[in-house]
């Protein structure tokens, strides 16, 4: 309020200027112009300018920062409901594309909230004002020198609807480009090592191009506008010099009239013009709006039924009954009619063939995929009933995607989590057989990783994700694939560790390393989605089938690599 009664200062005060000028120039006209008179006119221009000053800085601190805030409260909201969406948007939504929503389009509305309300604010009172004061001093005049407005008025609504399809033209195309440079980015080491800079170059180049051309087609139609803008303000000025320079020599108005009618005159320019820029930011506003409550939009992960729900502490029985899943657009199940029990304190390895469905089946009991009502249970209640957080809280996942920050270690373990000790950190990181590598670099456990942890080997990034998962103890831990990095000697001690540490607790372990396999209570042998065999090692390895043809296949190899 504050900001937009300084900002009707701002414009009142202009209003007066013209007056003042008028006064001087009539008092020179009759002769009566004395120094003191015109110091004082003068003088009180000076002081009109100094509170325009202020009262400007007062207006532009105030509207300015409050643009400020709505973009800092859109982008909060945004990325707050960003991370209450489900996996399966993610899987649909291009990172670029998010990316430009939350930088791009939040940019053109905190614009269209700031300088788009101050111009429109301004352009409407400043010109109604100035037309006010036109009529004052001749009405006749005053309607001669708006005889432009009512075209400019009709191309404008002309060329608005082009304007607002080519703000959201570009802005999709920024988020093509976005895409596209951030998949080179994080590409580059492959396209380095297969010598393809110059295709990925090329690709780059392609959406920059198309980018250009969005913003050439829309600039033309900007590039028209506000030169229209001119022309016809200008005409207006060329029509008052005629008819109110013979008004001003025949008496109708004096000449200080005559001059204040030009100052408000030229000031409508500027609300003439700021139409077409408001306009502009508007346009791109309203379509940033869009792309953003495009996102806000989608619906929520649903966060589980609660009512009635108090126990803190989950047990780690599982039980899967009748379970089948089919991802969106394909012909196939990817789980069908799974059936299964895991007994708290259970450490079962899941073996299958690629695309066997271990991983939809592991994601299931977390919900990063939704399986049906009814068909995942818990300690004997329906995933779905239980909340989300006490969920995930109390199952440690470790997916096949090693996935670090550019963070210190410490911070990529620790996640945010608080009250953990230096001493119940090297426990975990000692079980997880990485202890010694950190506390060789020059800051240990406060050394700050490159970009997706890139100055670690892969087995040092997979041991801890895995220190990652321990630290919270959880009541069930997946390890999906998780020693893949880990050469087998390393994955035996850790295994060892692991699973002293984990003693009564639940561990679904997917591998296919022998060593693995013989040391859990139970194996499940998944084949085409469906559970096709289970038992312990000795007995599948000792009834034949697919199991036992997996497991010579992998010892096999393991005896290939190291001899």
């Amino acid at each position: 309020m504050i900001g937009l009664l300084s900002l009707l200062l701002v414009d009142l005060l202009q209003l007066i200027i013209p007056l003042v000028i008028k006064e001087a120039i009539d008092l020179l006209t009759r002769g009566a112009a004395v120094p003191a008179l015109l110091l004082r006119q003068g003088l009180i221009i000076v002081g009109i300018a100094v509170g325009i000053g202020a009262f400007r800085y007062v207006w532009r601190y105030l509207l300015f920062g409050h643009s400020r805030k709505v973009e800092r409260k859109l982008r909060n909201r945004l990325y707050a409901h960003l991370q209450t969406l489900p996996p399966s948007f993610y899987q649909k939504s291009k990172t670029g594309d998010l990316m430009a929503r939350a930088i791009n389009d939040i940019n053109a509305i905190r614009m269209a909230t700031g300088m788009g309300l101050v111009a429109m604010t301004d352009g409407t009172v400043l010109g109604l004002s100035a037309i006010g004061f036109m009529l004052s001093i001749s009405p006749k005049l005053t309607a001669v020198s708006l005889i432009p407005a009512p075209v400019i008025v009709l191309l404008t609504r002309v060329l608005t609807k082009r304007m607002s399809t080519g703000f959201e033209r570009v802005q999709k195309s920024f988020a093509d480009v976005s895409e596209r440079v951030r998949e080179a980015f994080a590409g580059v080491r492959v396209v380095k090592a297969y010598n393809r800079e110059q295709w990925e170059r090329e690709r780059v180049e392609t959406e920059g191009e198309r980018y250009v051309s969005h913003n050439l087609s829309l600039a033309k139609t900007l590039a028209f506008f506000f030169p229209m803008m001119v022309v016809f303000t200008n005409m207006g000025l060329a029509i008052v010099l005629w008819m109110g320079g013979r008004f001003a020599i025949l008496g109708q108005i004096t000449t200080g009239d005559f001059v204040a009618f030009i100052s408000y005159l030229n000031l409508l320019t500027w609300p003439m013009m700021a139409m077409g820029w408001v306009t502009n930011l508007f346009q791109s506003g309203s379509a940033s709006m869009r792309r953003i409550n495009g996102i806000l939009d989608e619906p929520s992960e649903i966060r589980g039924l609660s009512d009635g729900f108090s126990v803190s502490r989950m047990r780690g029985e599982i039980e899967i009954r009748g379970l089948s899943f089919q991802y969106p657009g394909k012909n196939t199940l990817q789980l069908e009619d799974i059936n299964l029990n895991i007994t708290a304190g259970e450490t079962v390895a899941l073996v299958g063939r690629v695309g066997s469905g271990k991983t939809s089946l592991l994601e299931s009991l977390v919900r990063l995929i939704e399986a049906p009502p009814g068909t995942v249970l818990v300690d004997g209640q329906d995933i779905h009933r239980l909340p989300l957080e006490f969920l995930r809280k109390n199952i440690g996942f470790v997916t096949q995607e090693v996935f670090l920050f550019s963070e210190t270690i410490r911070e990529n373990i620790l996640m945010g989590r608080k009250g953990i000790s230096d001493g119940d950190l090297r426990k975990i990181l000692e079980i997880s057989v990485v202890r010694e590598e950190v506390e060789s670099l020059e800051e240990g456990v406060d050394s700050i990783l490159g970009e997706r942890g890139m100055t670690l080997s892969g087995g040092q990034r997979q041991r801890l994700t895995v220190a990652r998962a321990l630290l919270s103890d959880p009541a069930v831990l997946i390890l999906d694939d998780a020693f893949s990095m880990v050469d087998t000697r390393t994955e035996e001690l850790m295994l060892d560790r692991l699973l002293a540490f984990r003693k009564q607790k639940t561990n679904l372990i997917v591998s296919h390393r022998a060593s693995t396999l013989a040391r859990v209570e139970r194996v499940v042998v998944l084949d085409n989605g469906r559970v096709v065999d289970q038992g312990e090692h000795p007995a599948l390895l000792k009834k034949g089938g697919l199991y036992a043809r997996l497991y010579e296949e992998r010892r096999l190899e393991e005896e290939l690599m190291t001899s």
